[in-house]
């Protein structure tokens, strides 16, 4: 029985006082409350236009959608990814083109999409978005991805999905490129239980979102409602989706938003609890642990083990058997059976991808883990790898 879970929210009395308002009031779905959490989170980090979607994933796929990827075309994304960075280029009929990432890190390597991208190209292809993932909470070279970006006409989508409120010298991450998308799921920083937000400081691409999200139609339903004019006219202009948010999640939404700084702050500090726990193992060389870089919004503590995927595996076996949850992030896209088949050439171009993920472990992080609870997970870490991890799950 797991006593330690991987992930747990945080949600207090404020969050359910919301949505008990909600429920009174007698709208549910997309109305005043989604328009206030979007105007919320855009003054927030900056951005003119923020749109709030029932999903990141959602909020990727009309993020291609209104920036022109067209079957046929080549999007360029870390394999070590979830598979809704890729997916969402499949609905639209385009391919996936996978690039490393950096040979010290977990993010997507600039130079790397470079090759890609000419590859791409050389071979008659056009690419027409490349996805920066920023992994775990850190931001990726946005500067020379941007560079990139421009010399093959690409527009850069941030998968900001781990990365709010990662905030860096030149602005929140998700607000780098031409669109950003960020989770509100369960696990992350904040939350809406499922839910996600599209930022751009692009009006057209705005519009072209807020029609699609809804069916495209014109108007929005709390608008028809709302206004005293007309009420059931509406038009459809484009054959849509269904991306909305609900009034009940954009009500969590907007408590959680407040608390923002300060469950970063909370997430901070337990890694550093960790870090100060874990130093010994970095000391010895049998683990590498994740550092504080600028703008780190700490959603995830990977662990990089020196002894590889054997040990890792154990070491995840014997953290379980002890009750704590743990995960790992990610198995890489080109090792899943779908994206195997399809890209099978992608195998030998992601060398680093495919070492780090042999060595990667994530521990529990949240807002609310208290220091005991991470003695406990960090003090069972160091015993079987010290015991020697093999003796330890015995």
């Amino acid at each position: 029985m797991t006593t330690i879970p991987f992930a747990r929210p945080s949600i207090g009395e404020a969050e359910i006082d919301a949505v008990a308002r909600v429920l009174r009031s007698g709208w549910l779905t997309t109305g005043s409350e989604a328009q206030a959490f979007e105007r919320e989170f855009g003054a927030f980090i900056g951005a003119p236009h923020a749109l709030a979607v029932n999903s990141a994933t959602a909020g990727l796929h009309l993020a291609l959608e209104a920036t022109g990827t067209r079957p046929g075309d080549v999007v360029i994304v870390p394999s070590m990814t979830f598979t809704a960075t890729a997916e969402v280029a499949r609905y639209l009929g385009a391919e996936i083109a996978f690039a490393d990432i950096t040979a010290d890190g977990m993010l997507i390597d600039p130079v790397d999409v470079e090759r890609v991208a000419a590859a791409t190209v050389a071979g008659g292809g056009r690419v027409s978005a490349i996805i920066a993932v920023h992994l775990a909470g850190e931001v990726a070279d946005m500067k020379a991805l941007r560079d990139v970006a421009r010399r093959y006409d690409a527009v850069l989508v941030e998968d900001a999905a781990h990365a709010f409120p990662s905030r860096t010298a030149a602005g929140y991450a998700g607000t780098l490129g031409d669109v950003g998308v960020f989770s509100f799921y369960a696990n992350k920083t904040i939350t809406t239980g499922e839910g996600g937000m599209l930022v751009t400081a692009d009006a057209a691409i705005a519009e072209r979102v807020r029609t699609m999200r809804l069916h495209g139609i014109d108007r929005e339903a709390w608008d028809r409602y709302s206004d005293p004019r007309g009420r059931w006219q509406y038009d459809v202009v484009e054959a849509g989706f269904k991306y909305n948010m609900t009034d009940i999640a954009a009500a969590i939404g907007r408590v959680q938003l407040r608390r923002a700084d300060s469950l970063l702050a909370a997430r901070r500090d337990a890694a550093e609890r960790y870090r100060e726990s874990l130093l010994p193992l970095e000391r010895e060389n049998q683990v590498t642990l994740p550092r504080d870089q600028e703008g780190h919004a700490w959603h995830l503590f990977i662990l990089r083990l020196a002894g590889g995927h054997r040990d890792r595996d154990d070491l995840a076996a014997a953290l379980q058997d002890a009750g704590i949850g743990v995960s790992v992030h990610y198995t890489p896209l080109h090792r899943m059976t779908y994206w195997a088949n399809r890209y099978p050439a992608a195998t030998a171009a992601l060398p680093h991808t495919d070492r780090r993920f042999g060595e990667i472990l994530s521990l529990p992080l949240y807002p609310d883990i208290s220091p005991a609870e991470q003695h406990t997970v960090a003090d069972t870490v160091v015993r079987v790898i010290r015991d020697g991890i093999r003796e330890g799950v015995k």
